[in-house]
């Protein structure tokens, strides 16, 4: 019981676990010695490498993973995994996107490989790290941030203050903007049982008690301008707490509703047939929504 009970709270929000029907959730240095020519392409385009390898970020150690080759004028896809889950949980989406254009995905701190936070992280934080990350896998070229759950959350909050560089968002089931409130509005402190584990679980979660120590926090949703945005939610996830299932569902479905203010062109829609992990239950629809917002992304650029 316990099991499915931290499942359903943590697929919900950061895909750390397993259960209630739901699938869980050395740095390659610059020296010297290299060619001007080199370094000047890696500034202008990002690290051309393919495979998996830990790179300095922010002044941490991240694992990063890249597939596919620059196509001329579109931007690079980063993939940004869910709470609790490492870049692992992106590698057949990022073998699919990867057919046609540049993808990487990267463990955040906390995640997969990479160094353990310092101490609890914030959207701040946590976006200098993704930065970092970025100037060196895109250099200072576009890129469409596509991300599950937290790293969809994350994604949406760090895109309104980098304009200049993220012009396409795909949000896989976002973690929702206000969820603290909302969790504590449709499910009430007298709930007993499975609900109130559930409560007591996600706003533990929302304050820092996850791998990453990231503090989620309610914010206002901001807007990153015209960007091309494809918001996708599951189809059925709350079946295991049957007394406040059908109001977390409308819970879920106001939050990702409430995620179209981030561009005046934005798109919601769901992917029928899935749970929490949209790009497990349905990786078509996950693909083509990314490479639809790729593909606007790169014309909306020029």
């Amino acid at each position: 019981m316990m099991r499915a009970i931290r499942a359903t709270a943590m697929a919900a929000l950061c895909c750390t676990v397993a259960g209630a029907g739901v699938v869980a959730c050395a740095e390659v240095a610059r020296t010297q010695s290299q060619p001007a020519s080199a370094t000047t392409a890696r500034q202008d385009h990002g690290d051309p490498f393919t495979g998996t390898k830990k790179i300095r970020a922010a002044g941490h150690s991240v694992n990063v993973s890249c597939s596919g080759r620059p196509a001329a004028g579109r931007p690079v896809v980063i993939l940004m995994a869910g709470g609790g889950d490492g870049l692992d949980t992106m590698a057949d989406l990022q073998k699919t996107v990867g057919k046609k254009d540049r993808v990487c995905s990267y463990d955040r701190l906390g995640e997969g490989a990479s160094d353990r936070p310092d101490g609890l992280q914030t959207a701040a934080s946590s976006g200098k790290v993704l930065t970092a990350v970025l100037d060196r896998l895109a250099g200072d070229g576009p890129v469409v941030l596509a991300g599950h759950s937290l790293g969809g959350l994350i994604a949406a909050r760090y895109a309104p203050d980098h304009q200049d560089r993220v012009k396409g968002l795909v949000l896989l089931d976002a973690t929702i903007p206000t969820l603290t409130a909302d969790i504590s509005r449709v499910i009430p402190e007298s709930a007993t049982g499975l609900a109130a584990e559930l409560r007591a679980q996600t706003l533990a979660v929302d304050k820092g008690e996850n791998p990453e120590k990231f503090v989620i926090g309610d914010a206002k949703v901001r807007s990153a301008g015209d960007i091309p945005v494809e918001i996708v939610k599951h189809d059925k996830q709350y079946d295991s707490v049957p007394e406040y299932g059908p109001a977390l569902e409308r819970m879920w479905s106001e939050g990702q509703r409430q995620w179209r203010a981030i561009s005046s062109r934005s798109k919601l829609s769901t992917a029928a047939g899935s749970g929490h992990y949209i790009h497990v239950d349905r990786p078509d629809i996950a693909a083509k929504a990314i490479q639809h917002v790729t593909t606007k992304a790169t014309t909306h650029h020029r």
